[in-house]
């Protein structure tokens, strides 16, 4: 076989010879990858057999189950803003991988998936370990792809590559047989350059955006909504400057969270069911609305019917599909964030919006007395959530990275966790994702070896990918984990109480013992139940140079507040 040059994101030699699985591993370095997360199987063998000889260039991470690789790429690429990759075999292995692959595609993360599957002569057999993972794929997959043929393995993997991380990126699938992996070719690698019916990035309109800038420049009481699409493009920078600049406050939405700095004076908090007071309110005070790569979840606009009809709707974004689906916009951006900030930036006047702004204050304070500051100082003897990520603040000095499962503990994350760098908050948006923190913080360790990497789980969800410890044991990967323990499914719990009549069916967890648990898998681990032990406990584990469990007692009944119900406009939030 001749030499190859492994040039990453750049043509190589032609290799004369050489299997289909070992272009699997050759398309992957020349992609740039140098990380994988895996579990093996027949189907696959092949492929893993070549990567046996390549180790020194890419790295397998073999997790615990399936679905846990797909949650440690997304949070590879959530953390480094590069594509994740999983790979698996045929069908168990393959199916296992449908609900992170879900995941990536509702909360667009690019990933790339790679399955092995039954001989091409076998398909529709109902062959051993065979399932149609091209049908099932198919609606939570950007593209996905079955390879037969040994030739097409280049092709099909840097089409899979390029798809995955332009335009709005989003999971891809390949599905390669297992004849195909041995069969051999004349390998060559070229970066796939694009297709006529594959626009990745509309073109600006310069006209809708003068008609942006004349609604913002009238606009007396504006205000933004920002999503993972300034984050997904780059465009924290000019975000922070075009807000600056015409002193509009901005909302987040939880994936947009930690693209503009906690601190930062413009900064009015989260929206949605259970964000800021202010935000939900004057949403339906406004008089012009910006969104900012963000898609108006119903879990962000309540009601429809009486979201924001007051107000002029400005809509940045880079989806045409988004567009109107939900939220009819006056004035649609097509376009990259970072592109579209930039040429606003140049149309909008200086303005300071000082009477508008004070009216979040004024909400802020008021949310702050009713809430937040029973939450971080509670009266009563148990722990709070939010005491412990208040905490977990006051140590990480808002530089760690936090990744969350999915129910009451996430909530109280985003609210109150504090950030002063973008990709600092990882967690399952659209598709709420129990299971999803503990593989999805192993993956965002690796992809950011110099940041701490907190995972706050649930006990609910802990339980869901337990099994991803072993992850940690062989791997040594030094996340620190917090289990918030409250013994119950407490979001599951919480409606049951405000809207079943405190019927709790099936939300009461009897739990092991999470500590013997642990220590069987040689992880650091502290036990804190009472309050005076609570700070103490937070500080050794972040000075602990290892991975570290911390588990929180908190209180079994503990709800969270503000609150949108169900069927309710923004503005009927309730403080309690």
């Amino acid at each position: 076989m001749e030499a190859l040059e492994l040039t990453s994101n750049k043509e190589t030699k032609t290799v004369k010879q050489m299997s289909g699985a070992q272009a699997v591993v050759h398309s992957l370095i020349a992609e740039g990858v140098d990380l994988i997360f895996g579990y093996p199987g027949g189907a696959i063998m092949p492929v893993y057999d070549a990567l046996y000889d390549y180790e020194n260039e890419l790295n397998h991470v073999l997790v615990r189950h399936e679905q846990g690789a797909t949650h440690a790429a997304q949070g590879y690429a959530r953390a480094s803003g590069k594509v994740g990759v999983c790979i698996a075999t045929s069908g168990p292995g393959a199916t296992n991988l449908i609900t992170g692959i879900a995941d990536a595609q509702i909360d667009s993360t690019p990933m790339v998936c790679i399955t092995g599957q039954v001989a091409s002569h076998l398909l529709g057999t109902d062959a051993f370990q065979e399932t149609d993972v091209i049908g099932i794929s198919m609606p939570v997959t950007k593209w996905n792809y079955q390879v037969t043929k040994a030739s097409e393995i280049p092709g099909a993997i840097a089409k899979a590559f390029y798809i995955a991380r332009t335009g709005k990126p989003g999971p891809v699938l390949i599905d390669i047989t297992k004849d195909a992996q041995f069969e051999t070719l004349e390998f060559s690698y070229k970066p796939f350059k694009g297709m006529r019916s594959y626009v990745t990035c509309p073109s600006l309109n310069l006209s809708k955006i003068k008609e942006a800038a004349s609604l913002i420049n009238t606009a007396k009481r504006p205000l933004v909504l920002f999503g993972q699409g300034v984050i997904l493009s780059g465009a924290e920078s000019e975000f922070r400057r075009f807000i600056e600049k015409a002193g509009l406050p901005s909302a987040w939405t939880i994936m947009g969270l930690s693209a503009l700095d906690s601190d930062h004076y413009l900064n009015v908090g989260m929206l949605g069911m259970h964000g800021n007071y202010a935000p939900n309110k004057l949403t339906n005070e406004c008089d012009v609305l910006i969104a900012v790569g963000m898609r108006f979840d119903d879990r962000v606009t309540g009601d429809l019917s009486r979201y924001a009809k007051q107000a002029k709707v400005i809509h940045l974004e880079i989806d045409p599909a988004e567009v109107d689906k939900n939220v009819k916009a006056d004035v649609a951006v097509l376009g990259d964030a970072k592109a579209s900030l930039k040429a606003l930036y140049d149309l909008i006047e200086e303005k300071e919006h000082k009477d508008w702004l004070e009216k979040f204050r004024k909400l802020e304070f008021e949310e702050y007395t009713e809430v937040i500051h029973q939450e971080l100082n509670p009266n009563g003897n148990d722990l709070t959530m939010g005491e412990v990520v208040d905490s977990i603040n006051e140590y990480s000095k808002g530089k760690a990275i936090v990744v969350t499962d999915v129910g009451q503990h996430q909530m109280v994350s985003c609210r109150y966790a504090k950030f002063k760098q973008t990709r600092s908050l990882i967690t399952s948006g659209g598709l709420g994702t129990m299971g999803f923190c503990l593989p999805a913080a192993i993956g965002a360790k690796f992809a950011t070896p110099n940041r701490e990497v907190i995972a706050i789980i649930g006990d609910g969800g802990f339980q869901m990918t337990i099994q991803e410890l072993g992850t940690i044991f062989q791997t040594k990967t030094p996340v620190k984990i917090v289990v918030l323990n409250n013994e119950f499914l407490g979001m599951v719990r919480q409606w049951q109480e405000l809207f079943f009549d405190k019927r709790y069916a099936s939300t009461t967890m009897v739990n092991p013992d999470f500590q013997q648990i642990v220590k069987g898998y040689e992880i650091k681990t502290k036990k804190v139940t009472q309050r005076e032990q609570l700070n103490s406990a937070v500080k050794e584990m972040l000075e602990f140079e290892g991975a570290y469990f911390l588990e929180v007692r908190v209180g079994k009944e503990n709800n969270v507040f503000p609150m949108v119900p169900t069927g309710a406009s923004v503005s009927e939030i309730r403080l309690k």
